[in-house]
This record gives structure tokens, sequence and C-alpha cells, in this order.
């Protein structure tokens, strides 16, 4: 693979324009070559015709041949000034094009080696002294090859210009992406750092105040509690922006171990217990062990993430007395985890949309970034499973399906 840097971009793959070149010396019976903006050539000569292979065994394209000192000349002539040339070699004639990222030229095509009119064998014997060749050989070549006008030549140098763009075009929009995604890296750094540690130092504070400072004033003590709850969303937040952000460039990965089913239901349905008991909301599990009998090869930790959501969804969209059941079974080397609530429900026309990136509930006041159920959906597809919902329509409730490999 033959690559070259430019200043601030990604380097550039000569070889995807291999295919190309040889398609358009086929087409065409031009022979093509491309130059980096030394004057190296990257590639060819590509030589489709009877004439083109008796030159190409020639010297006119050696190293010091005359036919390489001329492209070079084109060469730096379409760098320097940003511009198609041409020029010609005793009646053949050649042109360049010059390769553009982000209005820089980072390389040249040269083209052409045809006679724009019909040649003599006193022209002919010319040329071969120059490069090497038997005259009659060369005039028995030439006398048989049609020649190529000014006209259909700004043809093939205007087709050759739009593929020359249109991959140019191409390697912007992946230079660009590269670019993207290092600032990503970026901000997602700069959050990880920025954004995490004044908030666990805001609540570590809180709590310090909380616990030692004694006959605090109730509107005091209602104060710094309503303080820790939105400082432990913002964190929350925080989270689900860098877990999303790995799952959309691949970067999310689950640590396997053997974990029990039962023991990471019972973890994740804690977390959410205080908040049901406030609005008096039942929380039911079915089998009574929580499936304790039910030992997964998985990431103990996301799964706990995945449930935690689940719940803390069905308990924010389900109103006061209601009940949320979650069910577990197993059948054909599969787990399944239902979670079922008597709340808001889904509309039909929304159902497909619930695990998108930032989608929120529009009902109920919801908070959030929108982001919790499309990590969800990708941990459990990571671990080999589908993250599925149905709802009978709105105030019938909702249920989210998780399945997972045994």
């Amino acid at each position: 693979m033959i690559t070259v840097s430019l200043p601030g971009s990604a380097p550039v793959d000569w070889d995807d324009w291999d295919t190309p070149l040889t398609q358009f010396a086929e087409a065409t019976g031009l022979v093509t070559s491309a130059f980096d903006t030394s004057g190296v050539r990257r590639i060819g000569p590509k030589t489709t015709s009877r004439l083109a292979s008796l030159l190409e065994r020639s010297s006119l394209w050696a190293g010091d041949g005359p036919g390489t000192a001329l492209e070079r000349t084109l060469v730096a002539s379409s760098c320097a000034d940003g511009k198609p040339a041409s020029a010609q070699f005793e009646g053949l004639r050649v042109c360049s094009i010059p390769l553009l990222l982000r209005g820089e030229v980072y390389g040249v095509l040269v083209f052409g080696w045809r006679f724009a009119d019909f040649s003599s064998a006193l022209e002919c014997e010319r040329i071969a002294r120059q490069i090497g060749l038997p005259g009659h050989l060369l005039w028995n070549e030439v006398r048989l090859d049609a020649p190529v006008s000014g006209q259909r030549m700004a043809t093939h140098a205007s087709l050759l210009g739009t593929l020359a763009s249109t991959l140019d075009r191409q390697r912007e929009t992946i230079d660009e992406l590269t670019r993207v995604n290092r600032t990503r890296e970026l901000f997602l750094a700069t959050v990880s750092h920025e954004m995490r540690t004044p908030l666990s130092a805001l609540s570590m504070r809180i709590e310090l105040m909380l616990r030692t400072i004694p006959d605090l004033p109730p509107k005091a003590i209602t104060g710094l509690e309503s303080m820790r709850m939105h400082v432990r969303q913002e964190a929350g937040m925080v989270d689900d922006l860098i877990d999303a952000a790995r799952t959309l460039t691949g970067q999310m990965s689950v640590k396997r171990t053997q974990v029990v089913l039962g023991q990471v239901l019972r973890d994740a349905i804690s977390t959410v217990e205080t908040f049901a008991h406030t609005k008096d909301i039942s929380l039911r599990v079915t089998p009574a062990d929580y499936g304790d009998g039910i030992c997964l090869d998985a990431d103990g930790g996301r799964l706990q993430q995945v449930f935690w959501n689940l719940l803390t969804n069905a308990t924010k969209f389900t109103p006061e007395g209601g009940v949320i059941r979650i069910t577990v079974g197993r059948s054909e080397g599969m787990v399944s985890i239902d979670i079922a609530d008597s709340g808001q429900g889904i509309e039909p026309e929304d159902l497909p949309h619930v695990f998108g990136a930032f989608t929120l509930q529009q009902h109920d006041n919801a908070t959030g970034l929108g982001l919790g159920l499309y990590i969800a959906r990708r941990i459990v597809e990571l671990h080999g499973g589908t993250l599925g919902v149905s709802s009978a329509g709105r105030g019938q409730g909702a249920t989210f399906s998780v399945r997972l490999p045994l």
C-alpha cells in the first residue's frame, strides 16, 4: 500500500486510484499516470493499446527518459497554479489535471501520449531515435492507431476531471469524518474530566453537610437534598453522553464473567425501590428467587445498568398506586426478563422510535437526554441478545422484553 501524508489530513492511499485509472485507460486508450507533488510517479504508466505497450518497452518513461521529464514538467506546472496543463512530444499530446484536497494540490494525473493528427514515417523515425526503438516498428503501430482530436481529448479530460473531483470529494468527506471523530474523542475526554470531577466534589460536600452539620433548619435540609438529587441527575446525564458516544464510535465493550441473574436484578431493583415507594408503586417479581438459578456469561455491571434504566423509566411513567411486574423465564437456550408497567403506555406510531438516540417522552414532564434506552439496547446486543418493547397504546402500560443467551 502506497500512502503519502498531507499536513492536517489523513494519509492519501494511492492504491485507491489504481482501479479507476486502469478503467479510464482501458476505456479511452490513453496512457495514464498519477504523480505526487514531488514529481514521483505513484501509479502507471497505465498502457492498454498496442502503441502504448510498444512505447512502454522503450526508454520513454525511464527514470531519465524524455517522456518522464515532460510529465514532470506538467506536474510542476499543475502544482504551481492548481490548473490543468498540456504539452507535446513530437506530435504526441500529453495533458495533466491537478488533484485537490480542501483546495490544496496533493497530486497530479497525467494522461495522453496519442497523436492529435495522422503521423508520418519520418516523424516516427525521429521519435524512435530519441527513445531507442526501431523506426519501422513504431511506424507500423502508429499508422494503425487512430489519432485523437483536440475536441476528443478535451472530452476525455473532462471525464477524468469529473472522476478525480468525485474521488477527491469522497476523500475530503473521509478526512472530515476523521477530524470529527478526533474532536469527539477530545470532547469525551474533556467531559469526563472537567464535568465529572466537580460534580463528584459537589456531591461529596453536600453529603458531608447533611451528615456532619447538626441542627440544620428544615428548609436547608430540603434544599441540600434537592441539590443532591440534581447533582446525581447531572452526573447520570454525563455518563449517558459518554456511553452514547462510545456506542456511536463502536468503543463500548462488555467484560464477561459468570454472574447470577437474581443478584443483578436485586441490585437494579434496590436502586429504584425508594422512588417507587414514594409513589406507592408495587414491584412484583416472578419467580420469588429473582432467577437465582440462572447463571450468565455477562457483564454484571452493564446488565444492571440495563435493568436499572428500564425500571427507572417504568417507575417514572407509572402513576401513583400502579404496579410494575418483573417476570423471569427461560426457553430454548435463552433467558427472558420482561418488565411490564401499568403506566401511560406508548402510542403505536411512537414504538419504532423508542430506542433512538435523544428520544424523549413528551408527557408527564420527562427529564434526561433520551439516551437511556438507546444505550440499554446496545448493551443487550453486545451480549448477543435483544431488547424489544410492546404497548397496547395510550394509558395501557408498556412491556420491555430483554432476551439473553444462557
